[in-house]
């Protein structure tokens, strides 16, 4: 094992001491890799094999999914990293890593603010949003996501000096130990674009539509037969969403902000500069850990995933499960009554005409 590099001073007067974060993270991210590994290839099994008829909820699990994948298979190289502290594999591939894991938070973060937002219009308005939800334009937001996400990690991968040398130690270290210069000159700019669009407005959005799928559960007309079960599994569903959501992602973005800030010296002191250091290889840690998470709601927050787990052949790749009918099912009883009910009245008039 390489030996870790001797503590370097970050601003002028101060002396890092973080180097317990190499062994934190060879350990986290080998659990991650392993768990997300597992789980999300579990997931593209369900959604290819069992859910047979997509619609626009599944599609933005899809790139969900493919986001966490595309962020996983990079572990290993980060672990071999963390454990020699050393980056042997050039700089391309080291672009490529921390690419692909701001790729995979912010992409989570807008994929899951899409299913938020989904659910809001289900549940909220199921009449008025029949024509926007639709696979269509579920792809093209999709679509959407991607390049924005990308927009803001591309630059931060590839437009830096990734990698960075000590010649005392030969070893070779991947995004770290900039300087402040580059932190004033390029690194704060894309802080504060990937925190305002990729965590802050996304955060506002999931709080909105949560509260608002609540207070439409506490109308009376909402709730009629049945009711009950349904409310509980909203409540659930919406619970478990904003749990992964701030777990994961809170800690590691507002650290971020303050990190930003140590770094282009607008806060200075050490002590400042010591917290944040402290905190920022744990909060990084939990924000990794949402390619666990993210597969708990598809799993535990839909019936029909469920079931179709419960019910699969792992030789059978022909179940016919409707996911629509999970989406259905978390819409208040009354309301789908109505829409039965509005249907068959519509198709009576066409055949008296």
């Amino acid at each position: 094992m390489m030996s870790t590099p001797s503590p370097v001073n970050f601003t002028a007067n101060c002396t890092k001491h973080d180097d317990f974060k190499y062994p934190l993270y060879s350990t986290v991210f080998s659990i991650v890799f392993i768990i997300g590994l597992i789980t999300n290839v579990v997931a593209i099994y369900i959604f290819t094999c069992s859910l047979k008829l997509r619609n626009e909820t599944t599609t933005y699990m899809m790139n969900l999914v493919v986001s966490d994948l595309l962020f996983v298979f990079t572990l290993p190289l980060r672990v071999f990293y963390f454990i020699n502290v050393n980056w042997p594999f050039g700089a391309p591939l080291c672009k490529i890593s921390v690419s692909l894991f701001y790729t995979n938070m912010y992409g989570s973060i807008l994929f899951l603010t899409c299913i938020s937002v989904d659910r809001f219009l289900a549940i909220v308005h199921p009449f008025r949003s029949r024509m926007l939800r639709t696979k269509r334009n579920a792809r093209i937001v999709c679509a959407a996501v991607w390049v924005l996400v990308l927009s803001g990690s591309l630059p931060t991968g590839f437009m830096l000096n990734s990698t960075t040398s000590n010649k005392k130690d030969n070893n070779t270290f991947c995004f770290e130990n900039f300087s402040s210069n580059q932190w004033k000159s390029h690194l704060s700019k894309v802080v504060i674009f990937i925190e305002t669009v990729g965590f802050f407005i996304p955060l506002l959005l999931n709080l909105f539509c949560s509260i608002k799928v609540l207070q439409t559960l506490r109308r009376p007309k909402t709730i009629s037969r049945g009711g009950k079960v349904n409310k509980k599994k909203i409540l659930r569903m919406i619970f478990v969403h904003l749990f992964i959501f701030c777990f994961c992602f809170i800690p590691y973005n507002v650290n971020l902000v303050f990190y930003a800030l140590v770094r282009t010296k607008t806060l200075k002191g050490c002590f400042a500069e010591s917290v944040v250091r402290t905190i920022y290889p744990i909060a990084l840690c939990i924000a990794v850990s949402n390619c666990c998470f993210d597969p708990i709601i598809y799993y535990f927050t839909s019936e029909t995933i469920q079931n179709s787990i419960k019910r699969k052949s792992p030789s059978d790749c022909s179940y016919d499960v409707k996911f629509s009918e999970a989406v259905q099912s978390e819409i208040p009883s009354n309301l789908q009554l109505n829409f039965r009910t509005l249907k068959a009245k519509v198709l009576h008039r066409e055949s008296s005409v």
